[in-house]
């Protein structure tokens, strides 16, 4: 079972919401962590509100426990419950208003400051990454200013440690919404309108995201991996992905890469070959990703297998028709599929 589909018992989410652990410490989406300079001060401004919230919740139940406890029986009087009306009673409503509007304008300054710290980042971003949000996928443009050393990818973003990185976020559907919660929050993908946020990891690891907006049956399968490594290894990944895919030694991979054109070129591209398509994701290095079909299933073999032969059979409604193949056609094309590293 994907590890996105894991769903804790209701009993547990307190728990969870409330102790930083290591089973909340294990969750993919946990927005109770940060990772990053970007991430650090909105999950400061998280567990503030979040302890003032839980203090005024028990402040407010002792109160009405204490009230009900000491509050008798009323006399009935000619059947009726005579009405007291106690003194002092309005300097315990003007203590309570005060203390309360003390502790709103505190967190409205200081989610202020969290906003102006957070607006942009503290050096310049060495690229840019652009998302384009599609039904229901992530569309990947790394841009480094020199149009050589540019490439498209698809549901995985590797970015290195310690650097700012920056997103432009753009539509091509309906509305979407881009979050990685251990490294910002969210912010929305809408036709039209280029969106720009940026993120910053601390230390290398795989942070899970998620497209936090409905935005049609498969929403919940719209998953992205953001893989943070060593500047060495990001650079050694970015080299990698501009090489072109090589004509297959095997003669049963060369000629799935012929069945790959026809079948499914207009569709997906592979940089080096005639398969050219924009519509679906680009595959060059199809398998250096973990998953597949937006986070999905892992990359695997039977796995690839079984999205290529019935893609509507594990995620209903997506774009992808089941491809007209025989089984010596399919065989042909895992074996090509296999030679994309």
């Amino acid at each position: 079972m994907s590890i996105f589909n894991r769903r804790p018992p209701a009993a547990l989410l307190f728990l969870f919401v409330l102790l930083p652990g290591s089973a909340n410490a294990a969750a993919p989406l946990n927005y109770l962590e940060g990772h990053g300079s970007k991430a650090d001060p909105v999950v400061a401004l998280t567990w503030g509100t979040l302890a003032i919230s839980v203090g005024v919740t028990a402040i407010i139940g002792i109160l009405l426990i204490g009230a009900i406890w000491r509050r008798g029986t009323p006399a009935a009087i000619d059947g009726r419950i005579e009405i007291v009306h106690l003194q002092h009673g309005m300097e315990w409503i003007w203590i309570g208003v005060g203390i309360s509007t003390l502790v709103l304008l505190a967190v409205c300054v200081w989610t202020m400051i969290v906003l102006a710290r957070i607006v942009s980042p503290a050096r310049k971003a060495p690229f840019t990454v652009e998302i384009i949000g599609r039904q229901w996928w992530w569309e990947v443009h790394y841009v480094s200013g020199n149009a050589a050393r540019d490439f498209t990818t698809a549901n995985e973003i590797h970015i290195p440690t310690g650097m700012p990185v920056v997103f432009k976020l753009i539509g091509a559907d309906v509305i979407h919404s881009f979050w990685i919660p251990q490294l910002s929050g969210k912010t929305d993908i809408i036709p039209g309108q280029t969106n720009r946020m940026w993120l910053e990891a601390r230390k290398p690891g795989i942070y899970y995201g998620q497209c936090t907006e409905y935005c049609g049956v498969q929403h919940a399968n719209m998953k992205v991996l953001l893989i943070a490594q060593p500047s060495t290894d990001f650079q050694g990944w970015w080299d990698r992905q501009l090489q072109l895919a090589s004509t297959p030694a095997a003669p049963t991979a060369e000629l799935g890469q012929r069945q790959f054109v026809v079948h499914c070129g207009s569709c997906h591209a592979v940089r080096g070959t005639d398969a050219g398509g924009a519509f679906g994701p680009d595959l060059s290095h199809l398998m250096t990703r973990k998953t597949i079909a937006a986070g999905t299933l892992p990359n695997t073999t039977g796995n690839l297998m079984g999205w290529v032969s019935d893609p509507q059979s594990i995620k209903p409604g997506c774009l992808m028709p089941p491809p007209a193949l025989s089984g010596p056609e399919l065989t042909d094309i895992r074996a090509y599929l296999q030679t994309l590293n």
